[in-house]
């Protein structure tokens, strides 16, 4: 399988070889079940479904539920899918931990980044301040003119304005593992991962 689902626990730092510091962050990682295997000839295409987090089954809807217990599994409160190894045999019930990942290897995590309200574009687009003295009345933190009036006589689509920051989807690639605590079912990933504390992560080869 190409990856596993995660949870962000914190940065800290480690120390490699040379005795120089490596920013990294902590991302938990419990053993993942397979809840189905999809196949091009069923389903269309080829990929591995794993669940992660056992909950109740009073936590989860009723199709879900029979989903779940067709293959006689607990209900769990992340599903996500993955690319399947070729030539590796797969069936419901298995496990994949963190030793799925080993030193030194890059991946690529994706995860909700942190959600910044309703923010300008100063914040928002990295807008440069406009000037505060001659004859600016107070607006050197607006975005100026958006278009034209006569002709177009409209905002075109797409105009970077003031709005929703943040809550998004965001994937970062070539992040390297610096070690695989297996014991604690832990990643220390170089560098920074989306998201906030207790965030969901998906990590990929």
């Amino acid at each position: 399988m190409r990856g596993l689902i995660g949870k962000k626990i914190g940065m800290t730092r480690v120390f490699g070889e040379f005795n120089e510091m490596i920013p990294v962050t902590v991302v938990e990682v419990v053993p993942c079940t397979v809840v189905q295997v999809k196949t091009s000839r069923h389903d269309g295409y080829d990929a591995i479904q794993v669940g992660s987090g056992e909950i109740s089954d009073k936590k989860v809807t009723k199709p879900l539920e029979g989903h779940f217990k067709s293959n006689n599994l607990s209900s769990f409160r992340h599903l996500r899918e993955f690319e399947s190894v070729p030539g590796f045999d797969y069936s419901p019930g298995q496990v994949f931990h963190v030793g799925l990942f080993q030193e030194g290897e890059f991946v690529r995590v994706s995860g909700i980044s942190k959600g910044k309200g309703f923010t300008g574009v100063i914040k928002r687009h990295n807008f440069r301040r406009q000037r505060k003295t001659h004859g600016n009345g107070h607006t050197e933190r607006a975005p100026g003119s958006i278009g034209q009036a006569s002709d177009p006589s409209r905002v075109f689509p797409g105009m970077r304005m003031a709005g929703h920051h943040g809550n998004s989807k965001v994937t970062v690639e070539n992040l390297q593992v610096v070690k695989v605590d297996v014991s604690n079912n832990q990643l220390l990933i170089k560098g920074a991962v989306p998201g906030s504390r207790n965030g969901t992560l998906i990590i990929s080869k």
